[in-house]
């Protein structure tokens, strides 16, 4: 299944990199910098999948995913939170996101993550990952 991908991430070259891959997988890849400018575009359309950096400027991952919570329309979108931390720190810090990628990631996790969260089964779409 191919979906729209939103990434948002302030290293041009990550995001830059995440949307070749998943254009070349057929995807339809949207990117922001930040977390306002990811939510601005949820905003005009619903993602898929979200690959949500964790440390930004302007609005971090954690204030994103506290967003996505609060809006029904966005609430149940999957995110992969991406950190170069460990998860355990992470995790302490904040909580809703659907899998964890660790930086740096090698590009087969990306394309595997994505099949697995575009094609996730069960009536809302929370399926086992």
């Amino acid at each position: 299944m191919t979906g729209i991908v939103l990434v948002v991430d302030d290293e041009f070259g990550i995001a830059e990199l995440i949307d070749a891959v998943l254009t070349d997988e057929g995807h339809r890849v949207l990117t922001a910098i930040n977390g306002r400018q990811g939510l601005a575009m949820m905003a005009k359309e619903r993602p898929d999948l979200v690959f949500l950096d964790y440390m930004m400027p302007v609005m971090d991952g954690a204030e994103v995913l506290s967003a996505m919570a609060g809006d029904p329309s966005v609430a149940k979108v999957p995110v992969v939170l991406m950190s170069s931390m460990p998860e355990a720190t992470v995790a302490e810090r904040c909580s809703g996101y659907t899998a964890f990628m660790r930086k740096p990631f090698k590009i087969a996790q990306v394309v595997t993550l994505t099949v697995k969260l575009l094609n996730r089964d069960g009536p809302d779409g929370q399926g086992a990952l």
